[in-house]
């Protein structure tokens, strides 16, 4: 959970259809998934039962990567990654040069991104010895693929002489090699961002203005998205002497402009917090951010900002989500943009005191955010009143795909998929094959569809030894 002032990475049927034939009439209106699998080659390396996807990238359909974690035999975590080609998974591997990288025995990949096929990045932390935030990070990495092949991990460039320990919380690639990083460092908890140009990284920079903001020095970048080489944005939170505060930075033709806080949500932040959990590009200058604030009734709310034409419009409330949000706490995890104007943002609510959480969607069309709604069908699926949506991905205008987790009459988190077509939400389903697989509890971490169709999603589960795997499936129609 995130709590105000602490910011902490996570790692990680009610209605039974008793005939075939309903049972493929549930995967048509779902998307039409395949059944989850034990990532390949994984298992092999998570001697110490502790693993998880924490990442999904498609550039076409069955043409992805995925990157997360595992513990090895010495209780070691250790960071991977894994691709798909023409629709079926290659094998788990370590990344590249890692290991030597490693020497806090804390690694993982947090986040991944591929701009065509086989053409990807990756990034997120390995220890150095040191200790971040009670968490073991130590410093930020990255590492690319090119053609198929993972070259060695690097630590980003420059940030040890920014201020060392860190970690990168967000890639994004605009074309194969042309790629940005983003996240956080530790001389004074302050973001930064890092950009590869034609396959070779440049040094990590302070992001610009930042500092003039974050006057009580503790600053982060979330999320970064990059629609086109040297055209991205990037998210995230500051903290001034009245709390803490949602920012965006945007970088144009490879330059990047000063840091500010999302127009109009100081208006809606009357409880000294906001941030800026995600943020999407549709194209070049036309981006969409999500997150959360405190209102004057010390409630979380959700909130939404769009770039249009390169101007950031103010924040507002997500339309609809206040209705739903009765017990007062909801927040915006996830946003992504079919195309300029056309996007989903997805999250979850408090639907009263007891503590009953759900989650939501909410799309923009033409430019226009409408009413929040529970994620169809999952409310049957929640039984025990702990759902949410952990991401949501757009391959293009109308068509996207949620996931998450919730939590089932046996008390047990399971994961689940949705699926956007032509506008119109489908029903939650449990990820097929992944009941099977689960003995305790699971849920998606990571969706990721391609303009083309045929998403994939990854996360985890808990096998009958009572240790954490990671599973992938794809969307197969």
């Amino acid at each position: 959970m995130r709590r105000r002032g602490v910011v902490v990475i996570v790692a990680g049927a009610a209605v039974l259809l008793g005939t075939g034939c309903a049972q493929a009439a549930a995967a048509r209106a779902a998307g039409s998934w395949g059944r989850a699998i034990t990532m390949p080659g994984l298992g092999a390396l998570n001697k110490g039962g502790n693993a998880d996807v924490s990442s999904v990238s498609c550039a076409s359909p069955g043409n992805c990567s995925a990157g997360g974690y595992y513990t090895d035999g010495g209780g070691h975590q250790q960071g991977f990654v894994v691709s798909e080609q023409n629709g079926r998974w290659g094998r788990a591997i370590e990344v590249p040069g890692l290991g030597a990288l490693n020497k806090g025995r804390n690694a993982q990949v947090l986040s991944v991104s591929c701009a065509s096929p086989g053409n990807c990045a990756a990034g997120g932390y390995y220890g150095n010895r040191s200790r971040f935030l009670n968490a073991g990070y130590g410093r930020g990495f990255v590492v690319s693929e090119r053609n198929g092949g993972w070259g060695k991990a690097i630590e980003v460039p420059g940030l040890a002489a920014l201020g060392g320990s860190g970690a990168v919380t967000s890639v994004s690639c605009g074309a194969a090699g042309n790629c940005a990083a983003a996240g956080f460092y530790a001389s004074g908890l302050q973001g930064f961002v890092a950009v590869e140009r034609n396959g070779v990284w440049g040094k990590a920079i302070e992001v610009p203005g930042l500092a003039a903001l974050n006057k009580y020095g503790q600053a982060q970048v979330w999320s970064v998205s990059c629609a086109s080489a040297g055209s991205c944005a990037a998210g995230g939170s500051y903290e001034d002497s009245s709390g803490f505060h949602g920012f965006v930075a945007v970088e144009r033709h490879g330059r990047w402009d000063k840091a500010i806080e999302v127009p109009g949500l100081a208006a809606l932040n009357k409880g000294e917090y906001a941030v800026v959990w995600s943020v999407s590009c549709g194209s070049a200058g036309s981006c969409a951010a999500g997150g959360s604030y405190w209102d004057r009734h010390d409630h979380y709310q959700g909130f939404v900002a769009d770039e249009r034409n390169g101007v950031w419009g103010k924040a507002i409330e997500v339309p609809g989500l206040a209705a739903l949000n009765k017990g007062g706490n909801a927040e915006v995890t996830s946003v992504s943009c079919g195309s300029a104007g056309n996007c989903a943002a997805g999250g979850s609510y408090w639907l009263d005191r007891p503590r009953r959480y759900q989650g939501f969607v909410a799309v923009e069309r033409h430019g226009r955010w409408r009413k929040a709604i529970t994620v169809p069908g999952l409310g049957a699926l929640n039984t025990g009143a702990n759902a949410g949506v952990t991401s949501v991905s757009c391959g293009s205008a109308g068509n996207c795909a949620a996931g998450g987790s919730y939590w089932d009459r046996h008390d047990h988190y399971q994961g689940f998929v949705a699926v956007e077509r032509h506008g119109r939400w489908g029903k939650a389903i449990k990820v097929p094959g992944l009941a099977a697989l689960n003995k305790g509890d699971a849920g998606v971490g990571s969706v990721s569809c391609p303009p083309a169709g045929g998403c994939a999603a990854g996360g985890s589960y808990t096998d009958r030894r009572h240790h954490a795997q990671g599973f992938v499936l794809n969307q197969t129609g």
